[in-house]
């Protein structure tokens, strides 16, 4: 685990201050890494080891704060969690940075949102990562209600269900503000029509934990679309395939193959 978090930089985007950090080689290749849900641009990109590791094979990494986590404003209302809001927060980054576009990477909720940005920001994405997101991009990655209640939940020992309490003890790990996630897991988990998906032809990977039970198949969906493919990611469930070395290995070997060196 990597602890050395580079400085967090602030912009202003639809009325809420957001925090990002831009390391890594600043002449390289952007890639524009978009955290998943109860996580923060830390937890998510840095501690796992993909700042490291992007920022040691020449790439410019940018990594935003979502709404609602981390160093960003935390709004309570689920409105303001829809990811077309996220993703434009994701568009107005590169904006603020004075950047046409970057190869945009995303880790589950991240992943949805990232999709969101192709459809509706597609000249700012070069190419996309998938990572714990398949086919419930547009299925569904089943009751997340269960979630918003553990949030809401007096303390973690009053929590019963299972995924409940995975998420409301990761909550507590990172600190968060858990009346904006309990907002943001209402809003968030928009689906994706298949035919639309069908649309973003930009070169897209996707990655998911042969263990995860909430992504949902990167095959199926990688059928869906005109460039994509699809890895798995041996053993691994949702929580600790983000970090794994098969994971960064195929996202660095896609990279290459686009010309992204």
């Amino acid at each position: 685990m990597n602890l050395n978090a580079p400085a967090f930089s602030l912009f202003y985007h639809d009325g809420l201050q957001l925090a990002y950090f831009d390391a890594g080689d600043p002449s390289g290749p952007p890639i524009l890494l978009i955290h998943g849900f109860a996580s923060t641009a830390t937890v998510n990109w840095v501690h796992p080891g993909w700042l490291k590791t992007l920022g040691e094979a020449g790439y410019r990494v940018i990594a935003i704060d979502n709404r609602g986590h981390g160093a960003s404003d935390r709004p309570h209302e689920p409105e303001a969690y829809h990811p077309s809001r996220m993703a434009a927060d994701a568009a107005a980054l590169l904006t603020h940075l004075g950047l046409p576009d970057a190869d945009v990477m995303g880790y589950s909720m991240g992943a949805r949102i990232s999709a969101f940005m192709a459809l509706e920001h597609p000249h700012r994405v070069r190419s996309l990562v998938f990572g714990g997101l398949g086919i419930g991009l547009c299925d569904g990655v089943g009751d997340w209600d269960p979630i918003a209640d553990a949030l809401l939940a007096p303390s973690l020992s009053d929590v019963t269900h299972e995924r409940g309490r995975m998420f409301r003890a990761f909550a507590e790990q990172t600190r968060s503000d858990r009346i904006a996630l309990a907002a943001c897991i209402q809003e968030s988990r928009v689906l994706v029509d298949r035919a639309d998906i069908a649309r973003v032809d930009v070169p897209t990977l996707i990655a998911v934990g042969t263990r995860d039970d909430i992504a949902g198949s990167p095959q199926k969906l990688a059928a869906l679309m005109p460039d994509a493919r699809a890895v798995d990611i041996p053993n691994r469930d949702h929580m600790l395939a983000v970090g794994d070395k098969v994971f960064k290995k195929a996202v660095l070997d896609f990279y290459r193959e686009i010309g992204r060196q």
